[in-house]
């Protein structure tokens, strides 16, 4: 299976069940951003977007650069790839398992055809 502590699974997801922090990958995705202009679309205070700053940065989903006042985000596109890791794994446990309840099935539909 994929060779990542669950703790560190626990935070990924964490930071991604929140539509907030995933609009805000979404935003970074296009480029560094500063929190400013993360924090324009969203009708909540400076220091809310902050919280979820902290979080996505604790789950290793962005970084944070102080360029004199102005602290400037970026997406961390490594951490991403665990998730994706972790859900290819068990998108091919369950295409194998569909796989073989497919196979099971038409042969018990053959089975029953044939009396």
């Amino acid at each position: 299976m994929v060779n990542t502590l669950s703790s560190e699974l626990d935070l990924l997801f964490y930071a991604l069940s929140d539509p907030t922090r995933r609009q805000i990958l979404k935003m970074l995705n296009e480029g560094v951003r500063p929190i400013g202009e993360l924090a324009d679309p969203f009708k909540m205070s400076l220091a809310a977007i902050s919280k979820h700053i902290k979080i996505l940065e604790k789950a290793k989903l962005i970084n944070r650069k102080k360029m004199g006042r102005v602290h400037e985000c970026s997406i961390n596109p490594a951490a991403l790839k665990t998730v994706e890791e972790y859900i290819q794994f068990y998108t091919q446990f369950w295409d194998q398992n569909l796989d073989i309840l497919a196979a099971n099935l038409e042969s018990e539909i053959k089975t029953k055809k044939k009396e």
